[in-house]
This record gives structure tokens, sequence and C-alpha cells, in this order.
């Protein structure tokens, strides 16, 4: 059945609902995270904010994720109160919510001109979320596992809602062929799904505990109970969308190991995929083509680089290290792709501690999606 964006449920609020998860387990407040902590984190609150404030900070913090809107009679000069903090695993981000009720929407053009297209794969500890990808409405609760794709559309609303979300880059899977392309916009229970909940609740216990040495083998066993968790519930899907998902991580991977290279290109990777150029270009169709996957993975790699406050190198070679014919040629295409030039990056990485701390955090957290995994 087709939903259209006012079928998603208007169930209201109901009770408030069982604790699934440890006290302990709670996100700390701002002030409560020791600056002894290995981990870094993205502490987030609307708490000290003005009530005309909130909401809108709250939309700009979200922004490289999500677009939101406020739902019913909600204005956006009352409270909005929000607690969320991200905590870089290295290769994971997990996160950690309690939010207010909100709708949402990761539009066609958003994903167009992103480079975030990790898998989010998001337990609620307490309220209900729907979300539609194509018509299909997905209702995700406490107890259950909700796993999508970010390099696709989608749109939806939250009750109040208690959370933790995992955001894991694809190419983590691409020793098993990458994740089934059939995971994306799925609701799981049962015992597996309770076992990496239950992992995912002992993580959270020792946040402020954990240090950096403990993190290859975390993420190592993320991926292991994810993979393991989500293929044999997808097993059903037909073989090319197996073949297509694990062809499309090989590619990525390879791309990603290379970004330096000249001979990066379309025939390369034909030749390392053992696939045509048609079928080579099939697979990038929903990227805007593989040469423009390719140079957006450049450039985002290059604004790591200028962005790093300890990377003393000119623009020009950091242009010549991702094989940009020059540096002019450089600053075009960045510009024409953020919408800002290399140089302002530069200052921006030299003055990052004098910023604002709002606008801090919402730049680091940008950075954060946009170079997870690479």
């Amino acid at each position: 059945m087709m939903w259209g964006k006012a079928d998603i449920s208007c169930e209201q609020p109901k009770a408030a609902e069982r604790r699934r998860w440890p006290r302990s387990a709670q996100m700390p407040l701002y002030s409560e995270i020791p600056e002894s902590t290995e981990l870094a984190s993205l502490p987030f609150s609307t708490e000290e904010l003005r009530p005309d404030r909130q909401f809108a900070a709250w939309q700009e913090r979200m922004a490289p994720l999500i677009d939101m809107r406020l739902q019913n009679q909600a204005k956006a000069d009352e409270p909005f109160a929000v607690k969320q903090v991200a905590w870089n695993l290295e290769g994971v981000l997990l996160i950690q919510q309690e939010a207010p009720a909100f709708s949402f929407e990761r539009s066609a053009e958003k994903v167009r001109f992103s480079s975030i297209d990790h898998w989010q794969i998001t337990f609620l500890r307490t309220g209900k979320t729907w979300t539609s990808v194509n018509g299909n409405v997905v209702e995700n609760e406490p107890g259950m596992m909700e796993i999508r794709m970010l390099g696709y559309p989608f749109y939806g609303r939250t009750l109040p809602a208690r959370s933790t979300t995992l955001i894991l880059p694809c190419d983590l899977f691409a020793a098993h062929g990458g994740l089934p392309s059939a995971s994306s916009n799925i609701v799981l229970g049962g015992e597996r799904v309770s076992l990496l909940s239950s992992y995912i609740d002992f993580l959270e216990v020792n946040l402020l505990r954990l240090t950096r040495d403990d993190l290859p083998s975390i993420r190592n066993q993320l991926r292991e109970m994810v993979f393991h968790t989500i293929s044999p519930l997808v097993h059903g899907q037909i073989d090319g969308e197996i073949s297509q998902s694990g062809l499309m991580t090989r590619a990525r991977h390879f791309i990603q190991n290379n970004l330096g290279s000249a001979e990066l290109t379309p025939e390369t990777l034909s030749r390392e995929l053992a696939i045509s150029r048609t079928r080579l270009y099939e697979l990038f169709q929903t990227s805007s083509g593989v040469l423009n996957y390719i140079r957006r993975r450049r450039l985002l790699a290059a604004r790591a680089a200028l962005n790093d406050p300890a990377d003393g190198r000119k623009i020009g070679e950091i242009a010549n290290q991702f094989a940009f014919e020059s540096a002019a040629n450089f600053c075009r295409a960045f510009t024409h792709e953020f919408g800002y030039n290399p140089s302002e990056v530069r200052r921006h990485s030299r003055d990052f501690k004098m910023e604002a701390p709002s606008r801090t955090a919402v730049s680091s957290f940008d950075n954060w999606l946009s170079t997870l995994g690479l």
C-alpha cells in the first residue's frame, strides 16, 4: 500500500513506557563528561538556551543528517528540551539522544549533495517512530532495531523518545561483501537483536571508562555482531541484490585506497571489479556517476586534511596529493562542491579553539559524519 506524507500514523503518545536500559547508561549532562575521558565526544543540550532559540539550535545541529519540523500546534519560540551526546569510536559513531516529538526528512536533494551514505541503526529506549521510504512505512518501538541507509531519501515522525543510534560506514563490512541492500528501512526483533542491544547497553555504561586502545576490538565486535544479526534475518533477498551490494562495497573500498592515484579511472575500476563499463555506470547511477563519486571522495579527503590544525602543508600540496592537476583547478572544484573555498577551511582550523561552542559543535558533528570511514 502506498502512503503519502499525511498518512504516517498520528497516534497520540501513550503512557510512559517502562525503562529498558540501565540507569547508569543514561546520557551524561554536558558538564558531567570529564576532561580526562579518552573518547572524543560532542555533547549538545538546549537547556541553557533561550526558549525561542532551542528548536533552531536543534535544527542546526542535525542539519547534516536531516531537516526537521515541529509537529501539530507546537511553535518555534516555545521550549524544546533536547539532550544528545555523539561519541566517536573512530570508525563508528554512537549517538545517545533524548528529544521531544518532531517530524524529519532526508530529502532527495540533501542525499544528492551529501557525502553521508552510511548505515544508521537505531534502538529506541522509549517512544515510537514512523519512517517512510518509497511509500513503505516502518514503525520502530523499544525492543526492536531499525536499519536504514543514509544514501536514500526518507521522511517520518517521532513521539518524544530516548534512543541510541549507531552510524557505521558501508566499508566497515567490506570483508563480508557489505551488508545486504535489503536491510535498508526495516525493523527487526528477536534474540539476535536483544543480544546486540545488550552489547550496546554495555558500551553505554562504560563510555566514560573506555580508552582509545579499546576501540579496535569494540569496532570489530560491533561489525561482527551487526552483520550476523542482520544477514540471517534478511536472507530472502534475491542474489542480484547481494551481488550489487558486494560490488559497490568493493568499488568504494578500492576508490578510497587509491584517491591519490592519477590512474584511478573508470577503466581501472572496471578491470579491478571485472565488470563492463556499462555495469559500472549502472552501479554508480544513484551517486551521480563514477567520476563524480571519485571527485567528491577526493574533495572530502582534502577537506579533512585542510581541517586538521596539525597539517601545515600548503593548499597546492594537498591538491597534488589527491591527484588534482593544479591548485587552481582544486580550488574551483572545492568551492563548487562545498560553497566555500579551501582557504576558509584552513583559517577555520587555525581559529578552531576561538569559535563559539555551538558553532564548533555543529561543524565538528558535520565533519565526523562526512569523514566517517575515510
